[in-house]
This record gives C-alpha cells, sequence and structure tokens, in this order.
C-alpha cells in the first residue's frame, strides 16, 4: 500500500465563548505508512465521525471526566472505521471497528486500547449507526434512564417523562425508550416546529413543544397536569428551570446535558432548585463511562427495540472531515435532526483489501 496521505485537523485555540470554526481549529497534512506496523496495531481508514456536545468541554483545559484535547493534537472523536491493515490476531482488513481516532482519514490505532471495539451492522443498518442508537449516544440515553431516572421502578402509563433536547442524538433516543419499551407519557421539547413534528408523527410521543414558543412554560404546565415525574436534560439553562417548577414528588431529573450554556464565558445555575428541597426530588449527573462493564446488555436490548420497530434513527450527515468544524458550530445551532455525524469514506469491499 505504501505511503498514505492523510488529512487531520487539530485544535489551534482554546475558544473562550462560541466556537469559530476558523480559528479554534486548524487542517495538517502527514503521512502514514503500513511497513512498519508494530504488535497488535491496525491501520484504518476512517469512515464516519460523531459529532457530539461533550466536545465543547474537552477543548477547556480545566478539571473533567476527561482529560482536555492539548493544543495542536487532532481533534478528539469516536470514529467508525475499516481496517486496511492489521497485525493483530484478533482482526483482519476489511473489518470494522469503534474507537477513538479523531477528525482524520487514516490513523494507526492499538487494537488492545479499551475503546477498540469489533463492530457488525445487521441486515439494513448502517455501520454508522454505532455512533447512534448503538454507540455511546444510545448507551447515554439507556443509563441515563435506568439509572439515573429509574424508569424501571417509576415507568409505566402513570409516569410523565419529559425530555429537553428531543430531536437530538441522545434525547430521541430517551424519549422512544421511555415511550414504547416503558409505555410513559412522554413530552419532547425541541427548538423548532419541523421538529416537534417530526417527535410525534415520526417517534410517535404524546406531545411536542417548542421552546421558542413565547408562551412555552404555560404550553408545560398544560402538557403536564400530574407534574414530571422523570426530567431527562440535554439542554440545561431556562428549560431545566421550567421543568423544575413542575417537578413531581419524589421526581427524578436526568443530568445529561447542558448544550445550551456550553458556550457562555460565565454559565448560570438553575434558580429554582429550591424545588428539590421541597419535593424531595433528585437531581443527578452521569458519564456513559461509568456503565462500562454493561454495555453489552444495552447494546443487545437496543438492538431487538430497533428489530421491533420501537427505536427509530435519524442522522444529519456531512460530507469531508475538512467540513468538521463547520459541523460542529450547526449542532451547537440546532441545525441537526438526530445524530450529528461526518462521513469521510465509503467502506472498502472486501474484494479491494
Amino acid at each position: 500500500m505504501g505511503a498514505i496521505k492523510n488529512t487531520q485537523i487539530v485544535l489551534a485555540n482554546r475558544p473562550v465563548a462560541d466556537i469559530d470554526p476558523k480559528t479554534t481549529f486548524r487542517i495538517q497534512h502527514t503521512t502514514l505508512s503500513d511497513s512498519n506496523l508494530g504488535p497488535d496495531e491496525l491501520l484504518v481508514k476512517v469512515l464516519y465521525v460523531s459529532l457530539d456536545p461533550a466536545m465543547r468541554g474537552w477543548m477547556r483545559d480545566q478539571r473533567s471526566y476527561i482529560r482536555p484535547v492539548r493544543i495542536d493534537e487532532v481533534m478528539r472523536s469516536a470514529d467508525v472505521a475499516q481496517v486496511l491493515k492489521s497485525n493483530s490476531p484478533n482482526y483482519k482488513a476489511g473489518d470494522l471497528i469503534r474507537a477513538t481516532i479523531g477528525w482524520q482519514e487514516y490513523a494507526v490505532i492499538k487494537s488492545t486500547s479499551d475503546d477498540v471495539v469489533k463492530i457488525k451492522a445487521f441486515p439494513g443498518v448502517s455501520p454508522s449507526t454505532y455512533l447512534g442508537v448503538l454507540g455511546l449516544t444510545g448507551l447515554t440515553a439507556y443509563f441515563g434512564l435506568f439509572e439515573v431516572g429509574e424508569i424501571v421502578r417509576k415507568g409505566g402509563p402513570g409516569c410523565t417523562v419529559v425530555v429537553s433536547g428531543a430531536a437530538g442524538a441522545t434525547g430521541s433516543v430517551a424519549a422512544q425508550i421511555a415511550k414504547h419499551v416503558f409505555g410513559c407519557r412522554v413530552i419532547g421539547i425541541a427548538g423548532s416546529e419541523d421538529k416537534c413534528a417530526y417527535l410525534v408523527q415520526e417517534l410517535g410521543l404524546d406531545v411536542a413543544l417548542n421552546y421558542k414558543s413565547k408562551t412555552f412554560f404555560k404550553e408545560l404546565v398544560a402538557a403536564t397536569p400530574k407534574l414530571i415525574d422523570i426530567f431527562f436534560d440535554n439542554t440545561g439553562g431556562d428549560i431545566l428551570d421550567g421543568c423544575l417548577r413542575r417537578i413531581a414528588f419524589q421526581g427524578r431529573i436526568v443530568v445529561c446535558g447542558a448544550i445550551s450554556t456550553y458556550n457562555d464565558a460565565v454559565p448560570k445555575g438553575p434558580a429554582y432548585y429550591s424545588a428539590l428541597i421541597t419535593q424531595r426530588a433528585r437531581m443527578e449527573g452521569f458519564i456513559v463511562f461509568d456503565y462500562a462493564k454493561q454495555y453489552g446488555k444495552a447494546i443487545e436490548d437496543m438492538s431487538q427495540w430497533i428489530r421491533d420497530g420501537k427505536l427509530k434513527s435519524r442522522e444529519t450527515v456531512v460530507h469531508g472531515i475538512e467540513n468538521a468544524p463547520d459541523a460542529l458550530v450547526s449542532l451547537f445551532k440546532g441545525d441537526n435532526t438526530g445524530k450529528m455525524l461526518v462521513k469521510v469514506a465509503e467502506e472498502e469491499s472486501k474484494s479491494r483489501l
């Protein structure tokens, strides 16, 4: 195969507020060779790159659940890639993997790394699904509901679940699990009328609310006559405050994300947190990596729910690794419905490998 020209996108500067794709990132070109793979190393071609709100936090030089991306380092991301050449007995050319490879076209990686997972897409399901419903996105929804929201104990027809960012990658999975697996009354919150229509007409939620409406809180009150038993929050900000005002006795608030505040130079906290005291409610954050030992069971469950028609997914796909910075900005503007991905390359047929 010889020398391979590789395009990478690295973090050039740490943004203080909004991401400027022209100054925050830098494109660079490198060359890889397959002639000297070390033990257990794989030469891989990236097919899909996952874009996630958590990336904004990874750019900050501060204490978190994972070290920040360093300046001049390839921007971190979960990717689906195809093995081009293997020096591992466990992988062969043509295998598909999910791994943290970053914003680049090719890479040499260690097959023994904990995050390298061999995937096998079942018929009719794109490999990109392993970055969405069957990837960390879906797992986040699953464990947020099961472990923090306690949906096994609280779920059912009498349970009201509200999901913010419900048309996004994680929110759409959480909303569907609550509705179609546990039979809860589910209210989705999104940022456009088109997204609200998608939530009701395609995903089957009971109600969808546009948070940009001037009467949003009044509509939230009307949609939650029995208050909110579980609030799965992806946005924070004013939506979180509104749902705190509607939280039920011993309700659960699953703090999954706070995308409305990630670009704020000085984020503000919730104003109505005293409801946690008066209603003896619980508001708890979590990180999906905490449940890594349970991923297998979760993926089995969600795979079955896909086959049963209980879980649907939609993707917003941008083409070309060079467009990843602009696509990330679009994610924070809410331009996506479902999972936001960058398609980097087509899968090679095994006959060509």
